[in-house]
C-alpha cells in the first residue's frame, strides 16, 4: 500500500521555491547563524537577514525596546556589522547548512547606498533574494523616507533592479496613504515582489517621568496588536498588483499565518513571535502543515486570495 503524502508546502516568490510559506523575517532573526542550534533551518520557507549597509551601524542609544499592549516598539536603528563583514562571516556558515534558503535585507540612506550593498552581494554565492527595506529615509531629500513617497520609492526600486544579479523583493512601509498604490508603483519600477508590512511609527510615554520610553523618541510598533491592519493592507496589495506579496505583522502561530494567505499572501513572515519564542517560525511552519493536513488542503499555495469577501457569517 503506497504511503500517504502530506500536504504539498512548497511556494515560490520571485521565481525561488521554498519548502515553506514561512520565514524568518528581518531584525528579528539576526543573521540566521544565531539559530543554527535552535531551529531547524531547513524546515522553514527562508531566513531574512538583519538589514545590511555599506558600512557597519551601532544603531541607537538605550533603551531602545519597549513592550507594549498586545506588541512591543522598537527604535534599534538598523544596527548591523555592515555587508562586507556578513559576506566574509555569516555568510560562508549559512552555505554549510543545507537547504537553507537566504534572503538579504539591504538598506540605505541614499540610492547609492543600497545600490553599493547589492553590488558586494552580487559577487557573493549563497543569496537567493533580495529584500529592499524601503522604510529608510533619504538623507539627500530632507529626511523623507523612501517608502512613503512615490516618487522616490520608484526611482529607488528601478535603480536598485538594474543592478541586482537575483530577485529583487521591495519591504513596504505602512506609514503611506494608500499601500495599494505603492506596491502597484514598486511592481511597475520592477519588483519581483512586495513584503509589507514594515512596522508602525508609533510613541510610547512613561507617565512618571513624562519621558518617551525610547531614548529615540518614537519607535516601529509590531507584534499582535498591528495584525488586522497589516492583514487588511496585504489584502489591498495583492489586489493591486500582479507579482507575489509576502504578509508580515502579528503572526504569533499558524492561523494567522493561514489568515493572511488566505487575505492575498503568497507566503508570510514570522518576525516579533521570536522574542517570544525562539523556535516560532519553526513552530508556525510545522504548524500550517498539520492544519492543511486537517482541513484537507493538498497544496498550501492554493490558500493565496480565497477568502470569501461575499459575506459575512
Amino acid at each position: 500500500m503506497k504511503k500517504q503524502r502530506g500536504p504539498d508546502m512548497h511556494v515560490t516568490v520571485a521565481g525561488v521555491e521554498l519548502r515553506s510559506p514561512v520565514i524568518a523575517a528581518s531584525g528579528t532573526f539576526g543573521y540566521g547563524v544565531e539559530f543554527e542550534e535552535i531551529v531547524a533551518l531547513n524546515k522553514i520557507g527562508a531566513i531574512v537577514t538583519k538589514g545590511l549597509s555599506r558600512e557597519p551601524m551601532a544603531g541607537n542609544a538605550a533603551p531602545r525596546i519597549v513592550e507594549t499592549a498586545a506588541g512591543m516598539m522598537n527604535a534599534i536603528g538598523l544596527q548591523n556589522v555592515g555587508v562586507r563583514a556578513f559576506v566574509e562571516g555569516q555568510l560562508p556558515r549559512l552555505r554549510q547548512m543545507e537547504g537553507v534558503v537566504v534572503i538579504a535585507n539591504v538598506f540605505g540612506f541614499t540610492i547609492e547606498d543600497y545600490i553599493e550593498v547589492i553590488h558586494v552581494l552580487n559577487a557573493a554565492p549563497g543569496v537567493a533574494m533580495y529584500e529592499l527595506n524601503a522604510s529608510c529615509p533619504n538623507t539627500r531629500h530632507g529626511g523623507m523616507v523612501f517608502g512613503t513617497d512615490s516618487g522616490m520609492l520608484y526611482d529607488l526600486v528601478s535603480r536598485c533592479k538594474r543592478e541586482a544579479h537575483r530577485p529583487l523583493m521591495v519591504k513596504l512601509s505602512p506609514n503611506v496613504t494608500s499601500i495599494g498604490q505603492m506596491a502597484r508603483v514598486a511592481q511597475d519600477a520592477g519588483a519581483d515582489a512586495v513584503s509589507l508590512v514594515n512596522t508602525f511609527l508609533a510613541l510610547s510615554i512613561d507617565v512618571e517621568t513624562r519621558r518617551s520610553r525610547i531614548a529615540n523618541v518614537t519607535g516601529g510598533l509590531s507584534g499582535p496588536a498591528i495584525k488586522p491592519i497589516a492583514m487588511r493592507m496585504v489584502y489591498e496589495a495583492s489586489q493591486a498588483v500582479r507579482i507575489p506579496v509576502v504578509g508580515l505583522g502579528g503572526i504569533v502561530n499558524a492561523a494567522d499565518a493561514v489568515e493572511f494567505m488566505l487575505a492575498g499572501a503568497t507566503a508570510v513572515q514570522v518576525g516579533t513571535a521570536s522574542y517570544a519564542d525562539p523556535r516560532a517560525v519553526e513552530n508556525i511552519a510545522n504548524g500550517m502543515r498539520r492544519w492543511c493536513a486537517h482541513h484537507k488542503v493538498e497544496r498550501v499555495r492554493d490558500l493565496t486570495g480565497t477568502a470569501d469577501f461575499s459575506k459575512v457569517n
